[in-house]
């Protein structure tokens, strides 16, 4: 496999210079399409991450679905671009560095015909730096409102794909269709990346593939994604088909942000449950490890941009019309409803629960009034249909059982409202609902908070004086994002009517005071936690979870979705065959260390009984005279003993090394002095506590350790309980001579300084007695364990242990981070390594016999 370490080398051998580098005109080839298959595997693969850079600036390449443009066809024909001041991706360039150039990459929301796509495009980058991303009409239905609307987006609202309004059956064609456009978005991004230099910020769950792509042409890039959408919990999420290439596509990122802990919990225990990929938190940050890159999961609320709605509160027609709202409602305590018309808003338990509030306190008809602003719905269908529907006919028929001549208590508004329109309601609304069922953010109960604070002119209206102190109240959902931010709201179940009535009653009886209180609580959060605050802070983080991108060595590995990059230690290799046998073959006194779970057999495998194989490979290295061979393991004495009684020279560490045997004439001994094993009656007690409430769990008791094995517990439950079993153990055995570990799905509990390094530091120290300094060391293993033993090896280079021309191998199974400097794929190319050496001592004895042969003749 070519490193990807090394740039560009076709380019620069074929003297083209490298592309994508310069401003450039854009060729239409580039934005036509067809569906891709998501095994599409181009030669973007063997392309370099760090290719040479013309440009020095740091440059943020923002990439969203639409860009935050808004286009307008003028009369002559030509197309008119302005800012979309309203969208999040332009509003987070507060927070992006003066010293930063942005980039968007984005759909366009208008369709631009293919002759006028090359210059509108020039256009975009010229004036906006936009490139953008012309999608055919056919196929940009088949990803938005096909899988993102149709699948994602239910889905990731907690629905689960029960009938055809909900998702349905997965539908394959549609998923090509969304792999296809995340792949048009790759190529526009490369057309302007310089990946040395370039931060990239990708948005929202519609171009969650996207993140294979730009890790697949540069394994290096600098890649963060933030997913604005709820994420579900394992058990829904694990009916998507394509579950899988997903989260692993959020891993090719180098930081995942999410509104909530919730949405963020649910992502890790995805991982775990499907990937079995755990996380740790260290200094505060998330981090997953995954094949050798740290990837950080980020935690924060999107805010407001409270500089755009201040000014939009001091415009002229914002304070004309909050006065003839004001006037409207004269005498009426307004309750504000701001909701898309969608199935997860929750309009119709909003509008039950208004219902109650009038069925059980007559005194509220005529004085309460609930507006309710019902933007039009993002998605289109037949659940949309029967929202509107179900709307409309109770607002009906609350009107007609409580309203009179000049007064309704709801008064719903279906008509698009501009922004400074709905900011005029929220002034003169003394409470705001929002009562969605699941939500993933939801900004509203932000901007009413600040809308609230008013101005000068809005306090004169509403008839306040300047020493009033502002005041507002909100009533929440549980399931919105922004829910646990505002910790002075009152949160409720959108789905408990009585609740929301209970609530609705209580925002207007509470008292100005406590009314007071609560806004400024919300209005200091919501003021220092704004849009700017929470893209630097994003921003910041990237440029922290990306540092060390330089001094890793990346490998790409696999195909189509399931591509993913591995970070090694620069001098990490794979360990060659030829060099390791060429070496075997000039060396005369040998040290063969080999632990045998993973590395002689493999870890998942059911039958652990070594094959005739492995024993023949064993029995030709141990007959070597100049070999000193050691099987390292964590099994125990007797289980060894019986499945090696045919291998006499073999050496026998068990149980991590507490028995040692040099041969199998040879009395077990033992590595360390262990007066007594009394601690193991305080031990087994309590992992059995914990074997009985962890269902899946198992206890192993070994003459030197107990061990507590949860592989086929929940994933989840067996990871917290071994955590609370760790502290546990470690409280109750805290004066005993004894170590307590954690390692792949088990507990540990065995006497303090056994472990596998003492074996090799053993070994080593008995072949320097018998006056042999080995000058050829190998030493395989694959997990943690086997670290220790790599650790001695390695450093024995510096001591007397070793010969100062000494070979020394330290390898590891598969590409991960180890202390081992070499790496084999797997148990197949363990043993065909082995058996070469094998081979190698059998034609050296060969030749000995044959040598031997001749010798005798002639003398004869």
């Amino acid at each position: 496999m070519v490193s990807r370490s090394y740039s560009n080398l076709l380019e620069l051998a074929s003297g083209e210079s490298p592309t994508f580098r310069e401003k450039k005109r854009f060729s239409r080839a580039a934005t036509a399409t067809g569906v891709l298959s998501e095994l599409d595997d181009d030669n973007t693969n063997s392309v370099v991450s760090d290719a040479p850079s013309s440009i020095s600036q740091e440059r943020v390449i923002i990439v969203g679905n639409q860009l935050p443009l808004k286009a307008q066809r003028r009369e002559s024909g030509e197309w008119h671009f302005s800012w979309d001041e309203d969208a999040l991706l332009f509003q987070l360039k507060d927070g992006v560095d003066d010293d930063k150039e942005i980039i968007y990459v984005g759909c366009i929301k208008e369709e631009i015909s293919p002759e006028e796509q090359e210059d509108v495009a020039q256009t975009l980058l010229d004036n906006f730096k936009c490139v953008p991303a012309f999608i055919p009409s056919e196929l940009f239905s088949k990803y938005y409102h096909g899988f993102c609307k149709q699948h994602l987006w239910p889905l990731f609202h907690y629905m689960l794909p029960l009938s055809p309004d909900l998702g349905g059956r997965f539908d394959r064609s549609l998923w090509q269709a969304y792999v296809s456009v995340n792949k048009i978005f790759a190529d526009k991004v490369m057309e302007v990346i310089s990946p040395e230099d370039d931060f990239v910020w990708v948005h929202d769950y519609h171009l969650m593939v996207l993140p294979t792509f730009l890790r697949k042409r540069f394994n290096r890039v600098k890649l963060g994604f933030f997913l604005h959408s709820p994420f579900p919990s394992s058990e829904i999420y694990r009916t998507l088909p394509v579950r899988d290439e997903l989260l692993r596509a959020f891993l090719n990122s180098d930081l995942i942000g999410f509104h909530t802990f919730d949405y963020a919990r649910h992502f890790l225990s995805c991982c775990s449950r499907m990937l079995g990929i755990s996380y740790q938190s260290k200094r505060g940050y998330i981090g997953l490890e995954y094949y050798g890159r740290t990837v950080t999961i980020k935690i924060l609320p999107v805010g407001i941009h409270i500089n755009q709605l201040q000014s939009i509160l001091n415009l002229p027609k914002t304070v004309s019309l909050v006065s003839d709202l004001r006037d409207q409602f004269k005498g009426q305590t307004v309750l504000l409803g701001v909701d898309d018309m969608d199935i997860f808003k929750g309009i119709s338990l909003k509008l039950l629960a208004m219902e109650q509030l009038l069925l059980q306190h007559p005194a509220a008809r005529g004085k309460v009034v609930l507006v309710q602003i019902a933007n039009p719905a993002r998605g289109r269908g037949r659940d949309v249909k029967e929202v509107q529907c179900e709307t409309n006919a109770m607002v009906r028929r609350i009107n007609k059982a409580f309203g009179n001549e000049g007064y309704n208590p709801v008064i719903l508004i279906v008509s698009p409202l501009q922004f400074y329109e709905r900011i005029a309601y929220y002034v003169i609304a003394e409470c705001c609902l929002v009562t969605a069922v699941r939500d993933g953010m939801n900004l509203i109960p932000y901007e009413y908070v600040i809308s609230r604070q008013g101005n000068e002119k809005l306090d004169e209206i509403m008839g306040l004086s300047p020493s009033d102190l502002k005041r507002s109240m909100l009533v929440v959902s549980e399931f919105i994002g922004c829910s646990p931010s505002l910790s002075g709201a009152i949160r409720v179940n959108p789905w408990n009517i009585d609740a929301v009535t209970e609530a609705m009653d209580s925002a207007l009886m509470i008292s100005k005071m406590e009314k007071q209180l609560r806004h400024e609580k919300h209005y200091k959060y919501v003021s220092t936690h704004d849009v700017a605050y929470w893209a630097r802070s994003f921003l910041q983080d990237l440029e922290r979870a990306c540092m060390d991108h330089v001094r890793r060595r990346l490998w790409g590995i696999g195909f189509g979705l399931g591509f993913r990059v591995i970070a090694l230690d620069p001098n990490f290799r794979k360990l060659s065959i030829e060099h390791i046998v060429s070496a075997y073959k000039r060396t005369k006194s040998r040290a063969i260390l080999l632990d045998y779970d993973g590395t002689m057999i493999l870890s998942n495998s059911i039958s652990t009984t070594p094959s005739p194989e492995t024993v023949a490979i064993l029995n030709s290295l141990c007959r070597d005279p100049k070999n000193a061979v050691f099987l390292v393991s964590g099994k125990d004495r007797h289980t060894l003993t019986r499945w090696f009684s045919s291998c006499n020279k073999l050496g026998i560490a068990a149980e991590h090394g507490y028995f040692v045997r040099p041969n199998q004439d040879a009395d077990w001994d033992t590595c360390i002095s262990v007066p007594d094993f009394e601690w193991k009656e305080a031990a087994e007690p309590v992992m059995r506590l914990y074997m009985e409430t962890t269902d899946g769990s198992a206890i192993e008791t070994k003459e030197s350790a107990i061990v507590w094995d949860y592989h086929y517990a929940d994933p989840d439950f067996g990871s917290c309980q071994a955590k609370e079993l760790l502290d546990h153990l470690e409280s109750v055995l805290a004066n005993e001579p004894v170590s307590v570990k954690s390692g792949q799905n088990i507990v540990e509990v065995k006497p303090q300084g056994v472990n596998k390094g003492i074996v090799a530091e053993r070994l080593l120290g008995a072949m320097k007695d018998r006056g042999t300094l080995p000058d050829f060391v190998l030493c395989i293993g694959d997990d943690r364990s086997d670290e220790e033993m790599f650790e001695v090896i390695t450093c024995a280079r510096e001591g007397p242990l070793l010969s100062p021309l000494a070979e020394v191998f330290a390898c590891t199974v598969g590409q991960k981070p180890s202390k081992a400097k070499y790496y084999l794929e797997d148990t197949i190319e363990i043993l065909r390594m082995l058996q070469g050496l094998a081979n190698a001592s059998e034609q050296a004895a060969s030749v000995a016999n044959k040598q031997v042969s001749l010798t005798t003749s002639c003398s004869n």
